[in-house]
């Protein structure tokens, strides 16, 4: 099939057929990144923007690294020494950012919808790297391309979202990518965070983390989303710890083969303990490096790049 967005915005609009193409070109572009030469001239003269109004390390650096990797030329936007402080609106700032020549803007914004309305504005694609509490599309791709590549499949695979669900638009982007998929999957965390209504995205909800854990083959932890919140959630992060934070005794309830995966930033201590992030079952990096080929493959379709010209390279 061919690719017909010039926009990625969310993962809930996309079919299970997109996802898999998405997949399927990053996998390629993957085998290009392990060559000695990591270079290749996709988009070669197209200027790409990253307009992050939020801080961001992972994000940021790998959309920058697979602009590059493709060639383009890409301009980092820094919001702290721009026109935004002197009350510039969003569409100005967008508008005029397009009126320069950009081809292409990366947007990530505090504000839920940001990306959706630039793109009904401005006749260049945007691509959404997070808004506000609502999606973050490339981390769910990111995620459930490391997932297929560890577990060969993720129909039927059981995955637990473990942590702050409520505020989390990770958690928003592999929900709906995962039950594409056909994964089993499974939200837990206090009751605060992971409330009952979450059930009608097609999941299911628990509040025991013993028998969340229950052979469980992938768990993804999440940070609480303190930035997000307008009321503490709970007493004290040490009794969300107590209570929640992944340990050595509890992963030892995961199944044998399970994997753990993490977002970043990782708060060490809190939600995962030091031995489990480094330690062999983690697959943390993984989803770091796989990052830039799945942004690759992101890119590279809304520019108007044809699936069928990417090519496996051995």
């Amino acid at each position: 099939m061919s690719w017909n967005r010039r926009h990625l915005i969310t993962i809930e609009e996309l079919s299970l057929a997109e996802l898999e193409q998405i997949h399927t070109v990053a996998a390629a572009f993957k085998k290009v990144l392990g060559r000695s030469v990591k270079k290749i001239p996709a988009l070669r003269g197209k200027t790409i923007v990253n307009l992050f109004l939020e801080p961001s390390t992972r994000t940021r650096m790998a959309f920058d690294m697979a602009a590059k990797r493709l060639s383009a030329d890409v301009i980092s936007f820094d919001a702290a020494s721009s026109s935004t402080t002197k009350g510039e609106t969003l569409r100005d700032t967008a508008e005029n950012i397009a009126a320069l020549g950009a081809d292409m803007i990366v947007i990530r914004h505090n504000c839920a919808g940001s990306p959706l309305y630039l793109s009904r504005i401005l006749d260049i694609p945007v691509i959404n790297a997070g808004d506000g509490s609502h999606e973050h599309p490339t981390q769910g791709l990111l995620d459930t391309f490391t997932i297929k590549e560890r577990l060969g499949t993720l129909r039927g695979r059981r995955v637990v979202i473990l942590g702050d669900i409520l505020f989390s638009r990770v958690a928003r982007s592999n929900i709906h990518a995962l039950v594409k998929f056909g994964a089993d999957v499974t939200l837990c965390g206090p009751s605060t965070l992971v409330p009952e209504s979450l059930r009608s995205l097609g999941v299911k909800v628990s509040h025991d983390l013993r028998s969340a854990l229950a052979d469980a083959e992938v768990v993804m932890l999440l940070r609480i989303q303190h930035e997000r919140q307008t009321a503490s959630m709970f007493p004290s992060l040490g009794e969300y710890t107590s209570m929640f934070g992944l340990n050595r005794t509890r992963a030892g309830w995961l199944h044998p083969n399970a994997i753990i995966m993490h977002p970043g930033p990782i708060n060490r201590g809190v939600e995962i303990d030091s031995d489990l992030a480094d330690g062999d079952r983690s697959v943390i990096l993984d989803q770091v490096s796989n990052g830039i080929a799945v942004r690759m493959a992101c890119l590279y379709l809304c520019a108007g790049g044809r699936p069928e010209a990417v090519t496996p390279t051995e």
